[in-house]
Order: structure tokens, then sequence, then C-alpha cells
């Protein structure tokens, strides 16, 4: 069914698995994207136990909350504040080098446990010098296992269809890699043609962002005429560096964005 070196490359991932499982299983991080799809099947295959978790972020595409919904196993968490409640604290949308938004939406739950991701180093640059072993940075109650660490996206794609594990329709549409729609890593302007809603309640809440600001006397560090022009400038893209002060970064630990 797979040559000799790709049932080689998923009896190692297998044997890792069960090498660092531990007594109480592992906190399987799941996304809803093939590389979440591939350690879903694999700790399934390896027989190892898990609970997997799902951290909404309320800015999901909904294709790719529709297919999470398809895993009955997964647990689907909600944030205690939506990403439109965030840029109105923060006084406008995440930039590019300040994703407030992935700590408080994305990076939650796991604490006290082994955390079980599909993070690999093929993914970006950040994440090249990751490691398959790995200590939270924030929590020192947690530590991290990333068994395909090493694989390629051929070798992800090449796992999935050979053992015929559901997708996300998305990729078929040509998209390379899910995460929250109009993240400012991503080409947020082709995200926003493809989900106007969303695009739309951005806007919304930039516009909430910039009035409240207004109300509190403290605007004059805006470069921007209203809220809709706050939107437009950041939906273009051009939101590459700082505009204000006291947000925290992104370390990007679980982070997936769109391309």
């Amino acid at each position: 069914m797979f040559d000799d070196l790709f049932n080689e490359q998923v009896q190692e991932t297998i044997e890792r698995l069960r090498q660092h499982e531990p007594p109480e299983g592992y906190y399987l991080a799941y996304s809803g994207g093939k590389d979440s799809d591939t350690i879903l099947t694999l700790a399934k295959m390896a027989g190892v136990k898990f609970d997997a978790h799902y951290q909404l972020t309320t800015v999901d595409p909904p294709e790719l909350v529709k297919h999470i919904k398809t895993h009955p196993e997964v647990q689907i968490h909600h944030p205690e504040k939506t990403m439109w409640q965030l840029i109105v604290e923060n006084t406008g949308p995440p930039l590019r080098q300040m994703r407030y938004c992935c700590r408080v939406l994305k990076e939650r739950g796991g604490e006290g446990r082994v955390v079980l991701t599909g993070i690999r180093k093929a993914e970006s640059f950040k994440r090249s010098k990751r490691q398959m072993l790995e200590k939270s940075r924030q929590d020192p109650t947690k530590s991290y296992v990333n068994p395909i660490m090493d694989w390629t996206d051929e070798d992800v794609w090449r796992f999935i269809r050979t053992f015929n594990v559901p997708y996300c329709p998305l990729y078929d549409e040509g998209w390379k890699r899910l995460g929250c729609v109009c993240c400012p890593n991503g080409n947020q302007k082709k995200q926003a043609e493809r989900w106007p809603k969303l695009a739309d309640a951005y806007r919304r809440a930039c516009i909430r962002a910039f009035n409240a600001k207004i109300a509190s006397g403290r605007a004059y560090s805006y470069p921007w005429k209203d809220g809709d022009e706050m939107y437009e400038w950041w939906i273009s893209g051009a939101g590459k560096g700082p505009y204000r002060e006291g947000i925290s970064y992104c370390d990007d630990d679980q982070s997936i964005m769109f391309e």
C-alpha cells in the first residue's frame, strides 16, 4: 500500500507516541487543519490515551468549524472574550507583530499536561527551530510532544491519502494553511473577500474601538480620521508593525494562520 520508507516513517512516529505517552494520556491540541487530522489519526493508530481539544477563536472559517464538528471526540472550548471584544479593549485590530489575540483565543488549555501537537519544522522559519520534546515557555507545568516535527507537507498529504483521513474542504479550494480569518500574517484582502460577513464584523469592531478611544480623550495617537479608515488600512495588509503600546507579542506556540 505504501513503500517501505513511508511505512518506516509512520511506524517510527507511532513508536514516538507510545514512548512519550504520559500515565494520564495526552492533551491533544486540535486545530482542524491537515496536521491536526494527521496527529489525531496517528494517536488512534498508536492506541495511546488522549483527549482532544479545540480552542474556538470566534473568527474561524465556517467550513473549518463544520469539519471539526465531524469529530465528536474533539472538545470545543469557547473563549471568555470574542475577537470583537478584544479589538475594542486593545483599541484596534491585531497586527503582524502584535497578535494579542493568540494568547487569549488560541494558546489556552493543557495546564499540567503533556500537550500533543501537529507542529512541523516545514511550516515556517520560526517553527524550524522547534524540537520534538519541549517545555512551555509560559507554563512550567506544561510540556509538548511534536511527533511529526520532521514531516514534510508531502509526507502529511501522503498519509492523509493513504489512510483516507477526512480533511477540511478549504484545502481543495487552494488554501494551504488554515486558521483565523483575516489574520495579519496572511492575505487579509483575499480572506475578506472569501468571508465577507467576518470582514464586516472586523470593520464594525474597528469602528467601536475608534469611537471608544475618542470618547476616552486619547485618540491623538491615531493616524486615522475614523474607524472605517482604520479598518481599510488594516485590511490592506499595512499592519506590519505596532502603532500603539501595551500589547503582548504572540510567541506562535500553537498559532496556525492562513497563507
